[in-house]
């Protein structure tokens, strides 16, 4: 199993993008968990900061430690059942941007390769094409820069698993920069994980009013 240290980010007060009633939408920094970890201090998280604001905040979803960007949170227990509905259903759209190693040849595509837990080296994922669980990614490529090689993408996962556009990039052989689990050279490339949450945009619950969040990439 792999250890990695977690040195969370000074807690500064909150992101807010937007707050209602019903849930609350926040810019969640690179470094810090969105939910708690597991083991000694590893407590301060995304979701315990919140709820020193909004006690009534609930995780509907989670975005990696090292990923920043847009992440909702429900508030009350019926939201949270709304919300969580949304996402099993794929109801809601999801967009990201990474910096990945390499030139990426084609403008746009898709990677569809299954997904499951390598279990003797958790937290780290796998593409297994036996037993994995069905996962797509879809990209746009942005922009390079062919001085130090390296290509912008948009990213929308279709599917929601755990790492999932981490591992599909590294198996497409363009690893975001910075990842530590599986960027290989590519991770001394950068000093955080280059993978961003920008977008976000669903109906919402209680009044099917057409709700589209964005954040500013900072890289």
């Amino acid at each position: 199993m792999t250890n990695i240290a977690y040195l969370p980010p000074p807690d500064t007060g909150l992101s807010i993008v937007f707050v209602d009633d019903s849930l609350v939408v926040v810019d969640k920094p690179a470094g810090l968990l969105s939910v708690p970890g597991r083991g000694e201090g590893m407590a301060d998280c995304l979701v315990s900061r919140v709820q020193t604001t909004f006690p009534d905040a609930l995780s509907v979803h989670r975005l990696d430690m090292a990923t920043s960007g847009l992440l909702i949170l429900a508030r009350g227990e019926e939201m949270h059942r709304q919300l969580s509905r949304l996402f099993r259903e794929r109801q809601v759209e999801k967009s990201y941007v990474a910096v990945i190693d390499g030139l990426l040849a084609t403008d746009a595509g898709e990677v569809n390769f299954p997904l499951i837990a390598d279990w003797p080296n958790r937290p780290r994922q796998k593409v297994d094409f036996e037993i994995g669980k069905p996962s797509l990614t879809r990209f746009t490529r942005l922009s390079f820069d062919s001085a130090n090689k390296t290509t912008r993408v948009e990213l929308k996962p279709v599917t929601g698993r755990s790492h999932q556009l981490r591992v599909h990039m590294c198996a497409l052989g363009h690893p975001i920069l910075g990842d530590d689990l599986y960027g290989g050279a590519a991770q001394i490339k950068s000093e955080r994980l280059l993978l961003h949450a920008t977008d976000l945009a669903l109906f919402h619950p209680l009044t099917a009013a057409s709700l589209s969040f964005h954040c500013p990439v900072p890289f």
